[in-house]
């Protein structure tokens, strides 16, 4: 009964979104407010991984660090380029294909990091 109850609760704020004057503005303000935090969540996870592992970065051959540094700048700016590329089907895949590329960077660092040559 009292998921049921949230659940009535979350529904009528969102009518009262939908159905008031000014009801999107808001929510686009409270959607670009979530999403600056989330980002800054992101960045300030980021800080932390990077204090934490400093010297295991530091201690990566050169081309594994500029692989990893080239795979998260790419991840950035295709999060950067989110409302473009997402207007469009092909954008879409674009989107995903560049995404999937800064994922795989990283993962070939910590693959080679971890190999035993």
């Amino acid at each position: 009964m009292r998921a049921a109850r949230n659940f009535l609760i979350v529904a009528l704020v969102a009518l009262g979104f939908w159905a008031l004057p000014g009801g999107q503005a808001t929510v686009n303000v409270i959607v670009a407010l979530l999403s600056i935090a989330f980002f800054a969540a992101i960045a300030f996870a980021c800080y932390r991984l990077y204090r934490e592992h400093r010297f295991t970065i530091d201690s990566l051959e050169p081309i594994q660090r500029t692989i990893l540094y080239g795979a998260i700048g790419l991840a950035i700016l295709t999060f950067a380029a989110s409302s473009r590329l997402l207007d469009s089907t092909p954008g879409i895949f674009v989107w995903l294909a560049l995404l999937a590329l800064a994922a795989y960077g990283v993962f070939w660092v910590f693959q080679r990091y971890r190999s035993y040559d």
